[in-house]
């Protein structure tokens, strides 16, 4: 229960920030704040530690205009200092992270009364080494044969190289630069960077002997120190995959807030997809082969990595042969005897299911890099206890230290090939959805590449499991969390249990300014050339100042009306094709500013990620309702499997998750309490098909014209 103690706190924090910055407090907001100060303030936990308490998670729909920012923050932060726990706020785009960082969070530490120190968590490989930019700076190469791994890497730096290092080494060291690449004050090349980086199976951390210097580090020492930690999806993903705690505070001593939550399946789904390129593969084991002898004067003295290395001809020898199989195996089956070509070409194993002698040569494979995995590591493992002075290995560090960036790094790559055949050779439970599994035939640089691929159709699971079953708490919000006014497709996709804490907070905007019009020019987007024209027709119907976005499902759409235009609007049009979109959006404004009309088209990004508020979009016009053809592997895949439970993937998927982007789409007029303007929809299936009626009573209530004819009332969500 949320102690009174507790509850005053938040109140008067809240009621100073609304005088200091003389707001007007929002009904959405107040509710927002209640519901999670409530449901984190529930969470119990008994004498061993474990949660008595099934609703720790909220889930939080949101409006543009609610405040959710500061609702949440003001919220969550008192409870987690209550409890002894770390607030990490976690969003899905740099936008965002950025708005909380620079602007949210010092609003409210100046405003509220509430004491709290707050900093930004970015992944390792974000941070410049300190061990490699001293390397560069005395043109020292600690291990020459590293090049062989990694052309890119060593040899392959811009021209610019030798200035920027010492750039970088003179602003580092009089503290002018905390050592990350997104301070960096131009952008740093990727070649560059990864000279100055490493991984975490790379660092040796506080055997390093600039551990004290370190960039990293550093800001780890920092996040010890922080109330909250601001980071984004991604990187708390990829702390959970290394099992919690590396990066970030452990779970169970965190509660998350993921803002912009509706991406988090998404991104969950990438950080659990497994791919294996064979021809690369072969060129890395080929490359390790011939640096034996190397590797062998410089480790061989000490008797288990003399004993590792002995046996790596025979681990090679044993892959190389069945890799050059599953070329060959890869090619019959796709049909591409003669080779793939020089366009990248995909073949899926439909339902998932890899042909039994492909199953059968994955098992094959599985073994040996699991025993290859295993040597690796235990390599590194040596090499990195030589380089403490406290552990006796028989290796002197000066010997070790050069060898570990190599080893990790072969370490990751014989891991990353084993996790591929594992999931290629693993058969899919009974009853569950299966991992989809797929073949991409490729080029690169005019040579071949076949690579295997597998992921999950899904990421619940996981995420049932190792983030809502093992944090203290959470919150999930967005403007975009129900599809057909139901939160059952982000509860499938992200494994969220019934059992939790959902609402919907209502929004602050008046949506009766607004109109949503299916105009006369809708037509059904059956007939390309048909449909075409009529967005022509109605565009060039326009008039003169309005300013408007153009949203387009595909490219080709986009380029073919563009080029249908004539004048005035041929120049007025602003073309994400054409342009990029700062630019894009900076041209727009100066038209408007002069008074005079401008179009914007847009693809997909610009349904979700544009925000031009009042006079600076005034129409919003949607092309076509955007349904997603699941024809990724992934997608076809859960499609497929789906059918087969005797389910339509059609409403199941593609009809709820259109209803979000079109949510999405129409957001983009209604910024502000004071924004109007009109949405015209111009595709016509909204009146003909069945699920029109759900498309439409999911949208936020604005007026509605028909055929140019005023409707009924709109239901309200």
């Amino acid at each position: 229960m949320l102690d009174e103690s507790l509850k005053q706190e938040i109140q008067e924090a809240y009621r100073r920030v609304l005088e200091g910055l003389e707001l007007t407090p929002r009904y959405g907001q107040r509710l927002m704040i209640a519901e999670i100060a409530r449901t984190l303030a529930s969470i119990e936990r008994d004498e061993q530690g474990r949660r008595t308490s099934n609703e720790h998670v909220c889930v939080l729909e949101a409006g543009t205009g609610t405040g959710k920012t500061l609702a949440y923050l003001l919220a969550a932060l008192p409870v987690a200092k209550a409890r002894g726990k770390r607030l990490v706020i976690a969003t899905a785009t740099v936008a965002l992270q950025e708005q909380v960082l620079n602007q949210d969070l010092p609003m409210l530490k100046a405003h509220s009364g509430l004491d709290f120190e707050y900093a930004l968590a970015k992944g390792r490989g974000r941070y410049l080494c300190v061990a490699k930019l001293d390397q560069a700076l005395e043109g020292v190469e600690p291990n020459p044969t590293l090049s062989l791994f990694e052309q890119t890497i060593a040899t392959d730096a811009g021209g610019d190289f030798p200035q920027l290092i010492q750039e970088m080494a003179d602003t580092y060291a009089s503290g002018n630069w905390e050592g990350d690449r997104d301070s960096w004050p131009v952008a740093i090349d990727d070649r560059d960077w990864r000279r100055l980086t490493v991984d975490h199976r790379q660092c040796t951390n506080r055997r390093c002997g600039h551990f004290g210097a370190c960039a990293y580090f550093r800001s780890r020492r920092h996040l010890e120190q922080a109330d909250i930690i601001v980071a984004n999806h991604d990187l708390v993903l990829a702390d959970l995959a290394l099992g919690g705690g590396m990066v970030l505070p452990s779970p169970k001593d965190c509660i998350y807030v993921f803002d912009e939550g509706h991406h988090l399946p998404d991104k969950a789904l990438d950080h659990f997809y497994h791919r294996f390129g064979i021809n690369s593969t072969l060129r890395w084991l080929r490359t390790l082969k011939k640096s034996l002898t190397e590797l062998n004067t410089a480790l061989g003295a000490q008797p288990t990595l003399a004993r590792l290395l002995a046996a790596f001809p025979e681990r090679i020898a044993a892959l190389e042969p069945r890799l050059g199989d599953a070329y060959a195996m890869g090619h019959q089956i796709a049909g591409l005897s003669a080779g793939a070509g020089d366009e990248t070409q995909h073949f899926r194993f439909p339902n998932g299911r890899a042909p039994e002698p492909l199953v059968e040569l994955a098992q094959q494979l599985v073994i040996p890099f699991a025993e290859l995995s295993r040597d690796l590591e235990t390599m590194s493992d040596i090499l990195r206890e030589s380089l403490d002075p406290d552990k006796s290995t028989g290796l002197p560090k000066e010997q070790a230290e050069p060898w570990l960036p190599l080893t990790a790094l072969l370490h990751g790559r014989a891991l990353e090939a084993h996790s591929l055949w594992s999931a290629m050779a693993k058969p899919d439970p009974e009853g569950q959805a299966p991992q989809a599994r797929w073949l991409t035939f490729q080029s690169f640089a005019g040579e071949p590449e076949l690579t295997f691929s597998a992921s999950p159709v899904s990421a619940a699971e996981t995420l049932a499991r190792h983030l809502w079953g093992s944090c203290y708490g959470a919150v999930v919000t967005s403007a975009t969390l129900t599809a057909l006014n139901r939160f059952e497709r982000l509860q499938e996709r992200a494994g969220l249990a019934n059992r939790y804490r959902y609402q919907r907070l209502p929004s602050p905007f008046d949506y009766s300014r607004a109109i949503l019009s299916v105009p006369r020019e809708a037509v059904e987007p059956g007939d390309a050339m048909v449909h075409d024209r009529s967005i022509v027709q109605f565009i060039e119907g326009l008039g003169d100042d309005e300013a408007v976005l153009v949203l387009f499902s595909s490219r080709k759409q986009l380029r073919s009306v563009a080029d249908a235009l004539e004048e005035p609007w041929a120049s007025r049009l602003l073309s994400q094709d054409r342009l990029p979109k700062r630019e894009l959006l900076e041209r727009h404004r100066v038209a408007v500013d002069a008074g005079k009309g401008s179009l914007i088209f847009g693809l997909a990004s610009f349904a979700e990620g544009i925000d031009l508020p009042g006079r600076y979009l005034t129409h919003v016009v949607i092309t076509r309702l955007p349904f997603s053809v699941p024809d990724d592997p992934v997608g076809a895949t859960l499609a497929e499997w789906i059918e087969s439970q005797g389910g339509n993937p059609f409403m199941r998927i593609s009809v709820p998750d259109a209803s979000i982007k079109l949510v999405q789409a129409c957001g983009r007029l209604i910024r502000k309490e004071n924004d109007s303007g009109r949405i015209s929809l111009l595709d016509r299936r909204v009146l003909t098909r069945r699920y029109g009626k759900a498309l439409l009573d999911a949208l936020p209530p604005f007026r509605r014209q028909i055929d140019g004819v005023e409707a009924g009332e709109p239901v309200r969500n």
